[in-house]
């Protein structure tokens, strides 16, 4: 396992991340990276030439040239000087800014080279915000407060989201439920021929790095990379290995886009073997796209346990705060997060909703809770990144995962990885390990309902379910997730020997 050469395709990678596969991507990653593989992370998204001067791995940007071999790894090379207090090299621009973000993130690999591809890409996550657009202008709301709105991300600032409020006069009220299946139904559309495009180009980007490249066995992550591990794995012929972490029944619903479905099939039925991050996604692979069951291993997703830099001191409030993190998505489930919360406060007073996420449906879920009469208690906080993730962790006292459909779900992890109780949907790849976290059918909101007002009413309850859940993370780690790719790895390898 020590010392296998991977060639990783992924669409995300931090600075540049906006859902669970570029944390993903980061945790196994640096877990592969302590266990001694030696990857090539492919990303299609380019990054600021300057950043290639991290001290631990080697970076090749566009601007290099092409014909060119990947620089070896160079883990002896000095760490560069830090910038003296005050330099006006060091700027404040926000290309500055990100070049710092990439050096500080990428120093932290000895074994990992990343190649960054010249595409103008779009992410699997990136919301609608097109579709609001339209609607917005639909209801002639005049171009000013639309452009505050979209640059909001979802509408997450304070002052927008009290203008979003104003904008209900100017829009019919809309069923939620019809309301989910309309921007479903567009996202369907909207989904399919720019990303598709976008994959494919990324495609024939990889073949030039796999030509240039050493590597044993080649790891794609999720649909967008399959076309290019499929390419790479027929020009070289080393051993395909698919990762699953959401499928476009995860996302879609029944309401399937079909290209996407056919990337999805091709891809697991081209690979030698595929990982999937749940029970939940193995099913859903070997019954909708009829992969051999023990063509599937199970590989759980971890959480970087970090006891010293966690947290923040939390911001004691007489309110007791529930958080929903994440996208705000069908798949998701806002509306049944929403319906709960109506339900508390129906019996608690001392209690806010803090939604902390971006998406298309966000719109709707401030809807419904302004018709619901506690818009004042649910607050939108927009798309968070880096500290203020855990500035939210240190504020909550519970955090909910409503899910509708959830491969795996990494934020449970990570809010019992900072002492704060979850509890989750039983439709969900996460609940089928975790045994210290409260569960729910993501439709009974009463039942929700019911068990947010128990944690937040009884402390010893609350104190078991930190103290138990802290117990029970530790054993789910990247490092342990990287333990079980490397038995992937080793498998496929020694398949591919005795078919060579």
């Amino acid at each position: 396992m020590s010392g296998t050469r991977v060639l990783m395709l992924g669409w995300e990678f931090p600075p540049f991340i906006t859902g669970g596969l570029g944390t993903a991507c980061h945790g196994l990653t640096r877990a592969m990276d302590r266990a001694g593989m030696q990857t090539t992370f492919v990303l299609p998204k380019s990054v600021p030439s300057e950043s290639d001067d991290s001290s631990h791995l080697s970076l090749v940007s566009p601007s290099s040239e092409m014909g060119d071999p990947l620089p070896a790894f160079e883990r002896d090379r000095p760490a560069p000087a830090p910038a003296p207090v005050g330099d006006s090299k060091a700027g404040d621009s926000p290309e500055a800014r990100l070049v710092e973000i990439v050096r500080e993130i990428r120093r932290r690999f000895r074994n990992t080279a990343f190649v960054d591809l010249p595409l103008e890409v779009k992410s699997v996550y990136r919301e609608q915000e097109r579709t609001w657009r339209r609607i917005l202008e639909e209801h002639e709301i005049d171009d000013r407060r639309i452009e505050t709105i979209i640059q909001a991300g979802g509408l997450g600032d304070p002052e927008v989201v009290t203008e979003s409020m104003a904008l209900r006069t100017a829009i019919p009220d809309r069923d939620p439920e019809e309301a989910a299946m309309s921007a479903r139904q567009t996202n369907a559309a909207d989904y399919g021929g720019d990303l598709i495009g976008q994959a494919h180009a990324y495609a024939r980007f990889c073949l030039e790095v796999a030509k240039r490249t050493e590597f044993d066995v080649i790891h794609a992550h999720d649909w967008l990379t399959y076309p290019a591990g499929l390419a790479v794995a027929r020009l070289t012929g080393k051993p395909l290995v698919v990762h699953v972490h959401s499928t476009e029944f995860d996302r879609s619903g029944e309401h399937v886009n079909q290209s996407v479905y056919n990337i999805e099939r091709r891809g697991m039925h081209g690979a030698m073997q595929v990982v999937a991050v749940s029970q939940l996604t193995k099913d859903l692979c070997v019954a909708r796209y009829g992969i051999p069951p023990a063509k599937v291993d199970v590989v759980y997703n971890g959480v970087e346990l970090d006891p010293v830099a966690k947290g923040v001191k939390p911001i004691t409030s007489k309110d007791k705060i529930v958080l929903f993190f994440g996208r705000i998505t069908m798949q998701k489930g806002p509306e049944y997060f929403v319906q709960a919360a109506k339900r508390v406060l129906d019996v608690m007073e001392d209690v806010k909703f803090v939604v902390a996420g971006s998406g298309d449906l966000a719109s709707m879920m401030i809807e419904m809770a302004a018709d619901m009469g506690i818009g004042h208690k649910v607050l939108f906080t927009g798309f968070l990144r880096g500290g203020d993730i855990k500035r939210v962790f240190s504020l909550a006292d519970l955090y909910v995962m409503p899910s509708v459909s959830e491969p795996f779900g990494i934020a449970p992890l990570e809010a019992m990885s900072h002492d704060v109780p979850a509890l989750i949907s039983k439709s969900s790849g996460v609940s089928e390990v975790l045994t210290h976290a409260l569960k729910v059918d993501f439709w009974d909101v009463e039942e929700m309902a019911n068990k947010i007002v128990a944690v937040l009413r009884h402390p010893p309850l609350r104190k078991a379910l930190k103290d138990n859940g802290q117990f029970e993370i530790r054993a789910l780690t990247w490092d342990g997730a990287a333990i079980r790719c490397g038995q992937v790895y080793d498998k496929v390898l020694r398949q591919f020997a005795a078919t060579s």
